[in-house]
């Protein structure tokens, strides 16, 4: 792999963290852009660790001489928690980087050590391609969330030994809204997706896309430069509205109560599920319990298993689940999960994705 960061202290840390690690090679470090595609052609490195904010030549400069002197590489941005850094590297994702690492100030990587251990995942990750490729388990046992509050519990799902599609509800309920997860490799499928999605339907659709935040923020911007919905943010309290897209905001988890008859948007910082917050199982069961039947699920890639117990939820209140399919993920764990778990009505590349959605409102599920 190659690192490219114009930081000392950086690549002296990160020689350190990755020296001994199993199955990993620094092969090269560059200073800066420029150096880095000069070193990137001698070498073609299977990894690139791209710092944003450099002199001579920045990150987002480097990004499309990097694809061209190692068109196999995986790019992994390093950004720190900044607007400037979140902008670029939200901008790099939907210009070829595969993915990102949010990166603490220099003067506190000595004690990073939640960085050096998204570093070293990643690596390792991207390092073996069929490990990206490998759905994570569902959770065991996979049960739906109790709608009503003194419902008794529902049995535990069959998780089936041979996956297969879910069979459709044999009665159609139109939809009312969309809930949309998505991790790793997420930002570049929600670019591509969601204003296609935009162009057949005016229902409202509520992201969950696992980053920090400031990230969140930067990513609603950008998609709201090409979506014909507006995309926001959701904030405490505001309605639900037709031709919205809501965008859980990092480190919040986004839910949706009804307050009357309308239907609003609640956040809290309750505990990590998941490992995540925002996680798409608080919004998937909260949206399942406002929407019931009349309720769409799209999953999109990721890793883990987020999103899957929520699915659960919502294909037992007869709502419909759509997954990005293996090939076209960069990482096939959170759709790979609702597939294994039996719980996904149809498997679809990213650029089918949308009209799929699209059927899927007007009762086709194919």
């Amino acid at each position: 792999m190659q690192l490219i960061d114009d930081s000392a202290v950086v690549r002296g840390l990160t020689r350190r963290w990755l020296t001994g690690v199993d199955g990993v090679e620094l092969v090269v470090v560059s200073t800066d852009g420029m150096q880095g595609v000069a070193d990137a052609t001698k070498v073609r490195p299977d990894i690139i660790i791209l710092d944003v904010e450099m002199p001579r030549m920045d990150g987002l400069e480097a990004l499309p001489h990097l694809r061209r002197a190692a068109p196999n590489a995986k790019i992994i941005m390093a950004s720190t928690l900044t607007h400037k850094g979140a902008n670029v590297t939200i901008s790099a994702l939907s210009k070829g980087a595969t993915d990102y690492l949010p990166k603490p100030e220099a003067s506190q990587l000595g004690g990073a050590e939640a960085y050096r251990d998204a570093l070293i995942e990643k690596i390792r990750l991207f390092g073996k391609p069929e490990e990206a490729k490998r759905p994570f388990p569902a959770p065991m046992p996979l049960r739906p969330a109790s709608v009503k509050p003194n419902e008794a519990p529902r049995p535990a799902l069959k998780i089936p030994s041979k996956p297969e599609l879910h069979k459709p509800p044999t009665r159609w309920t139109r939809p009312n809204a969309i809930v949309v997860a998505s991790s790793t490799g997420g930002p570049q499928a929600l670019q591509a997706v969601l204003p296609e999605i935009c162009k057949k339907t005016d229902l409202p659709i509520l992201v969950v896309q696992h980053m920090p935040p400031t990230f969140t923020s930067i990513l609603a911007e950008h998609l709201n430069a090409t979506c014909k919905h507006e995309v926001a943010e959701g904030q405490q309290g505001e309605q639900v509205m037709r031709n919205r897209i809501y965008i859980a905001p990092g480190g919040y988890h986004m839910f949706v109560e009804k307050k009357g008859a309308t239907p609003t948007i609640g956040l809290n910082q309750d505990a990590q599920v998941n490992f995540c917050r925002p996680a798409a199982d608080v919004l998937f069961n909260a949206a399942a319990k406002v929407y019931g039947a009349a309720l769409t699920a799209v999953v999109l890639t990721g890793m883990g298993a987020d999103g899957c117990q929520g699915v659960a939820t919502i294909v037992d209140q007869g709502g419909r689940s759509i997954v990005q399919d293996q090939k076209s993920s960069v990482v096939w764990g959170m759709p790979g999960a609702v597939f294994n778990a039996g719980l996904a009505h149809s498997v679809h590349p990213l650029n089918e994705i949308a009209d799929a959605v699209g059927k899927s409102l007007h009762g086709v599920m194919s």
